[in-house]
C-alpha cells in the first residue's frame, strides 16, 4: 500500500442522449412508436495522484475550444460540453501547475479525455498511454476509418510517449496499468494500492456510468469499438473488485464523485 494523495479535478459536463450511455434504453414500441428522447448529464474530470515516486495526471480532459470550434460539429452537438476550461486553470483551482506534473497516464486518446495533452507539448512529461491506443488513434485520425472521436490535433503533437504494451504492467510502487479493452482498443485502468482508501481502480471508460459495470449493461454502440472485449474487460475487472475488495471508479458518473470526494 503507498502513501498517496489524490486530488479530483473537475472538468466539466458532456450532455448526450442516453443511448450513448446504455445500450437500448429508450426503444419505440408499436403503441409508441416516436419515444421521447432522453439525454443524460455525465461529468468529466481528471485526478492528479501526489505520489511518493512524483505527481500524475490521470487524463487531460477536452480541448478548452472544445465548443468553438476544436470538436466537429456535429460531434460537439452528440455530446455537447459545457464548462470546459483550460487544462491550466483547473490544475490551479486545485492547487498544481503544469510544471508540477511529473507523468501524465492517458486511459485513452479520445477528445473528451487527451484534449489537455497540448499544455506538454515540447516538454519532457512522460506520457503513458497503450501501444493499441496510439496506433488505432492516428489510424482513425489520419484515415476515413477508425473512430471520429480522436482529433489529430490533440495527441499529434511533440509529446513524450511512454508506451505500454502489456495486460498488466507496474511503473510506480503500488499503481499497476491495467489494458481494459472495448469501449476502445488500448484503454487503460489504473489500479491504486492506498494506505488510507484500501485498493481503489480507475477504470475510466470502460464504464462510462455505474449501470454500465453494476449491471453489466453495455454502452450503446457508438461508445463501444468491440462489444465483446467490452464484457471480457468487464468480467475481468469484477474478478479483481471481488479479489482485492476494490472500489470502482467509474469514468462520468457523478456518483463516483462524490466517492472520490468523501472516500479517497
Amino acid at each position: 500500500m503507498v502513501d498517496a494523495n489524490v486530488h479530483l479535478l473537475e472538468r466539466g459536463t458532456i450532455t448526450t442522449d442516453v443511448n450513448n450511455v446504455l445500450e437500448g434504453h429508450t426503444l419505440g414500441s408499436a403503441a409508441k412508436p416516436d419515444p421521447e428522447t432522453v439525454m443524460v448529464d455525465g461529468p468529466v474530470y481528471n485526478l492528479v495522484i501526489e505520489h511518493p515516486e512524483g505527481t500524475i495526471l490521470w487524463d487531460t480532459g477536452s480541448h478548452p475550444d472544445a465548443d468553438s470550434g476544436h470538436w466537429p460539429a456535429e460531434m460537439y452537438a452528440a455530446f455537447e460540453h459545457t464548462g470546459v476550461r483550460p487544462l491550466e486553470d483547473d490544475l490551479e483551482t486545485a492547487g498544481f501547475s503544469v510544471d508540477d506534473i511529473d507523468y501524465v497516464i492517458q486511459t485513452h486518446l479520445h477528445l473528451d479525455h487527451a484534449g489537455g495533452l497540448y499544455a506538454f507539448e515540447g516538454t519532457d512529461t512522460p506520457i503513458f498511454v497503450h501501444e493499441r491506443e496510439l496506433k488505432f488513434a492516428y489510424y482513425s485520425a489520419k484515415t476515413d476509418a477508425g473512430d471520429e472521436a480522436y482529433l489529430a490535433g490533440d495527441f499529434d503533437r511533440d509529446l513524450d510517449w511512454r508506451v505500454v504494451h502489456g495486460d498488466r504492467e507496474q511503473h510506480f510502487a503500488d499503481l499497476e496499468f491495467l489494458h481494459l479493452p472495448g469501449h476502445t482498443p488500448g484503454l487503460l485502468g489504473v489500479r491504486l494500492d492506498l494506505e488510507e482508501a484500501g485498493t481503489v481502480i480507475l477504470a475510466g471508460d470502460q464504464a462510462y456510468t455505474r449501470e454500465n459495470y453494476d449491471d453489466a449493461h453495455p454502452m450503446g454502440g457508438e461508445l463501444l469499438w468491440s462489444k465483446r472485449a467490452w464484457t471480457e474487460s468487464r468480467r475481468f475487472l469484477a474478478d479483481e473488485q471481488r479479489r482485492s475488495d476494490a472500489t470502482v471508479l467509474c469514468g462520468h458518473d457523478e456518483r463516483d464523485l462524490e466517492t472520490i470526494r468523501e472516500e479517497i
